[in-house]
């Protein structure tokens, strides 16, 4: 808008003012509009020239690939974890057994069953029963003797008795 376009409308000058100022303030945000706009267009005319040349299929065919990688890698993850875990089980269960030599009890065991048990404790405890029934052995008692003694204090008796060991050696040495 032109403030010559006003004037031939016979309008006040402070009414002309007050219109070329909100018409600039549109003017101001339209302006700042167009420059964001025609900022991102220019982004992503940059970024579309960066994908010349880029062979779609190939691109899925390496998403793919590294999809498979992914999968493969978690699922031998999981086969550590879940080792881990089944080792540590049988180890707490074969010591909770009292096992003497923890090597020879596994040693006895059908870890591979085990591993593929539903019901692993109950599992391994009824295996480890079998072993130690069979192989009783290798595990401690389940009681430990409970011994009471009872230690003598000092002995009041000693003088005398060193006294008449000393009287004993007297007579034999001829000295009394």
């Amino acid at each position: 808008m032109k403030r010559k376009f006003l004037e031939d409308l016979k309008l006040e000058k402070e009414t002309i003012d007050k219109i070329m100022d909100e018409h600039g303030k549109d003017v101001t945000k339209l302006t700042t509009e167009r420059d964001n706009f025609k900022n991102q267009y220019e982004t992503a005319q940059t970024a579309l020239k960066g994908f010349e040349g880029v062979d779609v299929n190939e691109l899925q065919t390496k998403i793919s690939t590294l999809n498979t990688q992914l999968a493969n890698k978690d699922t031998e993850w999981q086969g550590k974890l879940d080792e881990l875990e089944f080792s540590g089980l049988l180890k707490d269960a074969v010591k909770g057994a009292g096992a003497r030599n923890d090597k020879a009890v596994i040693a006895l065991l059908d870890v591979a069953n085990l591993k593929n048990s539903k019901n692993r404790q109950a599992d391994i405890t009824t295996a480890l029963e079998a072993v130690k029934k069979d192989n009783a052995y290798l595990f401690q008692d389940s009681k430990t003797p409970y011994v009471v003694s009872r230690t003598e204090g000092p002995n009041q008796n000693t003088a005398d008795q060193k006294d008449q060991a000393n009287a004993a050696f007297r007579s034999l040495f001829g000295k009394e």
